[in-house]
């Protein structure tokens, strides 16, 4: 016990003597940048021109390959979307090994084996890595490529674009790339409905047989392997795989960038906030001597949580939970500089200018050395960390063989960061960020942000969600005379069947089965006047998912098992709704305001807009179609956790009668990044119920 006494006011005394020799009131200097020491994988060719990358990692008894054609960008023409179906059927099978087979071999072995139109990529322990590469091989060679998996896969597509009809992240994607670089380049290129169908299987199969050969091809291996070994595994999988014809594709140069800044607007009703993106096009490699300090620079004005543009738009002004830049390198020259972030329709206008305003400030105001500090520090930080993991090995050493980069760029990597100073960010902020004559996109709902977008005094531009120059939008036109909130719902309760016809309903059963994720998913609804509601929602495979319930007094959320009573909130709206219709009760609820706001365009239809707000400021609004009085859509809004705005949109279709009632039988709701269509089976009407269904 002395001696650990004596040691502890060793220490003590040692660390007060240290701590007296520092003057804090003197900035620490930073060190000198780590000395960076790179492994260098072993390498060989095969004759057909297959280059491999081995890096060995002994550390875990696994293996990991990734197949890479360096096939230059390429423009698809009338049968755009010929890459994606290819890379959809790869990895299916081969022609010596069914896809059932195939794919539950791999299941069977715990292993990982995927492709794309260019690549493949697998893992696997390592004594089945061998099978895996043999599989690899077969199927880069031999592919399934049949007619029956080509219509799937086609289907498939055809349906992920109708899911994107909806999606303003999706359309941003799409009309952002179109306008910076052109639909004639291959970055601005996008697939249609069109260009899907005009492909054939012949198209996948010639697009193959042209462009998945070794001529430009690289193997990276990581793991536990042997040099010699995995060099005859795969001289002896890959060995017969056919050296194809060098084909010289020329690139076109992407759009000059605009001569001075411009509000580039896409109308897209169903959205609750608003996309923006100011961009514009640069030129920018890895080799260029520029390439660390934009690295900074970009880092400094939206790269982090702590950025310009993120402290501005996020903490200081609440638009948005992250506003982000970036600045991208291209070997063929064709980059694009975007800052941007998802917002509030209402400060649509706000971020526009605080965002051009910060890209401003970097370009003129010298960065802090707080800053700068912060900036290199992250990039020291991540790559050393990176240096922790095999295929950041293997990875730098391919990025330097298609990048054409010195042998030395990675080695040398931390001194040029640590070399960068407040100059050279001004210097280079001016150089690739630009206010002046940048695309500001922002694609959002017309009707609610281009007014006060009006005010900025930026000229502002129209684009359809595919990117064609349209004229300014109606977004609303007048309520004409005599039509009210009233004759709205009126008009839609006899649409629909008649009031004496919907007072008779007592009990309503639907079942209803969509599509999410890959997943089959079939919904149960259940209700019995006046507010009694029960929903079971199961997955093919996996059975009941989600269950909710409500008799009347009590209620509860069970989901995966984990059962929750409803929220006292919850209950006491479900307590208020009155009948299984609520247009029924709509007008006479003193608890609701209801107004007919005006007409707005839904999907190409004039539809009415009744707004209906309850006492606590919560909102929603129905859309009826002019023409049908059928409810068309709905949007609702509410705060949810830490007062966060939680907005959901239903679109209704396909009204079928039943009973003498028109009931809506397909309802679309956004989730996860994708449009959900839930699709009514089955209609009952006054299917006998009783209390034991919503327990």
């Amino acid at each position: 016990m002395k001696t650990k006494i004596t040691a502890l006011i060793a220490l003590f005394l040692l660390s007060v003597s240290a701590t007296a020799q520092i003057d804090r009131s003197v900035q620490p200097k930073p060190g000198p940048a780590p000395t960076i020491t790179l492994e260098v994988p072993g390498e060989f060719e095969l004759k057909n021109g297959l280059k491999v990358l081995v890096v060995e990692n002994h550390k875990l008894p696994r293996v990991s390959y990734s197949l890479r054609i360096d096939n230059p960008p390429m423009v698809e023409g009338k049968a755009a979307g010929v890459l994606g179906l290819l890379g959809s059927m790869m990895g299916n099978g081969t022609t010596s090994i069914s896809k059932d087979e195939f794919n539950e071999e791999i299941d069977f072995l715990g292993a990982r084996l995927s492709f794309g139109s260019s690549s493949a990529s697998g893992s696997s322990l390592t004594k089945y890595s061998e099978r895996i590469l043999e599989l690899m091989a077969d199927a880069a060679m031999n592919p399934l490529l049949t007619e029956e998996e080509f219509q799937k896969e086609k289907d498939k597509a055809l349906e992920n674009l109708k899911s994107e009809a909806k999606s303003v992240e999706a359309v941003a994607s799409r009309v952002g790339n179109a306008l910076s670089f052109g639909k004639k380049h291959p970055y601005g290129e996008f697939v249609t409905e069109e260009s899907l169908n005009n492909i054939t299987l012949d198209n996948v199969r010639s697009y193959f047989q042209k462009n998945f050969n070794p001529n430009n091809a690289y193997l990276v291996i990581v793991g536990d392997v042997d040099f010699s070994t995995v060099k005859k595994q795969v001289k002896t999988y890959f060995k017969k795989w056919e050296k194809g014809i060098d084909v010289t594709k020329s690139i076109p140069e992407p759009y000059l960038n605009v001569n001075a800044t411009e509000i580039n607007f896409v109308d897209m009703p169903n959205a609750v906030q608003s996309n923006i993106s100011v961009t514009s096009n640069v030129k920018l490699k890895m080799g260029d001597t520029d390439y660390h300090t934009v690295l900074i620079a970009n880092k400094i004005l939206g790269g982090g949580f702590s950025s310009y543009l993120n402290m501005n738009l996020r903490e200081a002004n609440g638009y948005t939970y992250g506003a982000r830049s970036s600045v991208r390198t291209d070997r063929y020259g064709a980059s694009r500089f975007t800052a941007g972030a998802k917002v509030r329709n209402a400060v649509t206008d706000s971020a526009v200018v605080e965002s051009l305003k910060e890209i401003k400030r970097i370009k003129s105001e010298k960065v802090s050395a707080e800053d700068l500090r912060n900036a290199k520090a992250k990039y020291v930080g991540d790559f050393v960390l990176a240096l922790e993991r095999p295929e950041t090995i293997a990875r730098y050493a391919l990025n330097i063989k298609l990048n054409d980069l010195p042998k030395d760029f990675y080695k040398t990597y931390l001194t040029k960061i640590n070399a960068v100073t407040a100059d050279d960010v001004q210097r280079i902020a001016n150089k690739y960020f630009t206010e002046q004559n940048a695309r500001v996109i922002v694609v959002g709902k017309g009707s609610e942000v281009v007014a006060n977008l009006e005010k900025t005094g930026i000229p502002i531009k129209y684009f359809d969600t595919f990117a064609n120059s349209v004229k300014k939008p109606v977004f609303s036109k007048p309520v004409p005379a005599g039509v009210t909130a009233q004759t709205v719902i009126d008009g839609y309760i006899n649409a629909i069947g008649g009031k004496a016809a919907l007072q008779n309903v007592t009990t309503l059963v639907q079942e209803m089965s969509a599509s999410f994720q890959g997943q089959n998913m079939a919904m149960t609804l259940k209700q019995k006047s006046p507010n009694l509601i029960a929903t079971d929602v199961s997955i093919i495979g996996m059975g009941n998912v989600f269950k909710q319930a409500f008799n009347g007094e009590s209620g509860y959320m069970a989901q995966m098992g984990n059962k929750q009573p409803m929220p006292e909130e919850a209950i006491a709206k479900a307590k208020a709704k009155k009948g299984l219709f609520d247009e029924l009760n709509l007008m006479t609820n003193p608890l609701l305001k209801v107004s007919l706001d005006s007409i707005e365009s839904v999907d190409g239809k004039d539809a009415y807009v009744v707004v209906i707000e309850d006492e606590k400021g919560e909102s929603s609004k129905n859309y009826y179609d002019v023409a049908s009085n059928l409810k068309i859509k709905s949007v609702s809004t509410a705060k949810g956790p830490g007062g966060k705005e939680i907005t959901q949109e239903r679109t209704f279709g396909d009204y079928k009668e039943v009973s003498g009632i028109k009931f809506a039988h397909v309802t679309s709701l956004p989730m996860g990044g994708q449009n959900i269509e839930l699709k009514v089976s089955t209609v009952k009407v006054n299917e006998p119920l009783t209390s034991a269904d919503f327990e």
